[in-house]
């Protein structure tokens, strides 16, 4: 069971430790058998959020456990609040920024869309933070999160708004929403948007992802800025899953250079050595060019074979580098290590989870356990439910509330967006709305 004790005055129950899982109850079911093209095919150009998906392309995840999956790496944001120079603060940001979608690598499966209300916490004291997430709309979908370090040092924050597009062979998911890191120690607060996902290969062909689009992460303190391409593969596939940019200071010199990739890792180096050893580069695939010819593929976007590992640049600093997953993740997901524990019901959580809570939803539970009929049929009750509950309020003409989190303006862009309003943790739970 868990034991309590208080962090910032509040008294909250910490799992002291506990040996969190490492594989799943069931592995995944197979979707060789189901066919999306019947589904999608009317819906090439649109916005997917309405759209019902069969659950075989699910994971036993929903969107808002997927997001808690930014504090795998907490660790960086630690290393960030420790270190005394700016610059290697924002090289620390960078690194985490980068890592947050690491886990998406491999990861084909859709979440569940939240239901109006869903939330979902989560305490690790090993990595020192604790987070609260809610749904706070529906129609668009909007999760809002914040993070908060047990010691004192760091929050964060941001609300997220998913827009899935269906493009004829592939799914692009388009990053909406600002994510906020304050670092309390040093009085700095860093804003940015993630990247494009897209999912190749929906209908025909191996499921494949790729991350692409540029990333710009700015200290609202210093003036500080990182500026990061992820690159899309090209027409060889060279550049796939590469990640490059640089951080400079407000009077726009250039301090560092960071590369790598999303999928493995990211180091700095000094912009000069980096540009010498490019132009070396360049010199030897000029040569390598000269036989290669592109090819359409109508059929199926394959994900190009050339791989390589980060070229590392003498002289580099390594910043981050992707953890091994569990030796089974193939066959349960591709989860991660931490994604394999988000939906665990550990001992005693039942007396002090929210029971709005993820880990409460009967139809992920279902599908985690293996029986697709049964999390197909909670899926629908669940969903036949919202729409009842929303015609309901129509009727009455009343507005839904939500619990822990109101719209407001983040102080750093100016901009809107929903931040937590507190309490979550003093565990007064009454009147909470019966969305299972």
């Amino acid at each position: 069971k868990p034991e309590r004790r208080y962090v910032g005055g509040t008294c909250i129950p910490i799992l002291l430790f506990f040996h969190f899982r490492t594989s799943l109850p069931s592995p995944m079911f197979s979707r060789n058998t189901v066919s999306i093209w019947g589904i999608l095919k009317k819906c090439i150009g649109l916005e997917l959020s309405k759209i019902t998906m069969p659950i075989a392309f699910n994971e036993p995840l929903s969107f808002l456990q997927r997001i808690t999956e930014y504090m795998d790496h907490t660790y960086l944001i630690n290393r960030a609040c420790s270190l005394p120079d700016s610059i290697e603060r924002m090289q620390a940001v960078a690194a985490f920024a980068v890592s947050a979608v690491a886990s998406q690598w491999d990861r084909t499966g859709k979440p569940f869309n939240p239901l109006l209300g869903e939330t979902f916490e989560l305490t690790r004291e090993d990595q020192g933070f604790r987070l609260i997430s809610e749904q706070v709309s529906h129609h668009p979908p909007v999760s809002a999160f914040h993070a908060e370090s047990l010691v004192g040092d760091f929050v964060f924050h941001g609300s997220i708004y998913p827009k899935l597009k269906f493009w004829g062979k592939s799914v692009e998911a388009e990053p909406k929403g600002i994510i906020t890191l304050e670092l309390l120690k040093h009085n700095e607060a860093y804003t940015w948007s993630n990247p494009y996902c897209c999912v190749h290969n929906i209908i025909l062909g191996k499921l494949w992802i790729e991350q692409y689009g540029t990333v710009e992460i700015v200290n609202h303190s210093t003036g500080d800025k990182c500026v990061m391409n992820f690159k899309p593969c090209g027409m060889f596939g060279k550049e796939l899953h590469r990640v490059e940019g640089y951080i400079q200071d407000k009077s726009k010199k250039k301090h560092c250079v960071i590369y790598g990739k999303w999928t493995e890792c990211m180091w700095s180096v000094d912009p000069q050595a980096y540009e010498a050893h490019k132009k070396s580069e360049r010199r030897g695939d000029n040569k390598k060019q000269k036989n290669q010819e592109g090819a359409e593929n109508d059929d199926a976007d394959d994900m190009p074979d050339v791989q390589e590992t980060v070229s590392v640049v003498p002289g580099s600093t390594l910043l981050w580098r992707i953890d091994a997953r569990p030796p089974q993740s193939a066959e349960m997901y591709n989860f991660t290590h931490f994604a394999m524990s988000l939906n665990e019901l550990q001992p005693g959580m039942e007396a002090f989870l929210a029971p709005t809570d993820c880990r409460f939803r009967p139809d992920i539970r279902a599908m985690e356990n293996g029986k697709m009929d049964e999390a197909s049929k909670e899926k629908e009750r669940l969903e036949e439910k919202q729409r009842a509950s929303r015609k309901e309020r129509a009727k009455n003409e009343e507005e839904w509330t939500t619990r822990w989190f109101q719209m407001g303006t983040n102080p750093y862009t100016n901009s809107q967006g929903w931040l937590y309003s507190g309490g979550y943790f003093n565990r007064k739970y009454q009147h909470m709305p019966e969305i299972y």
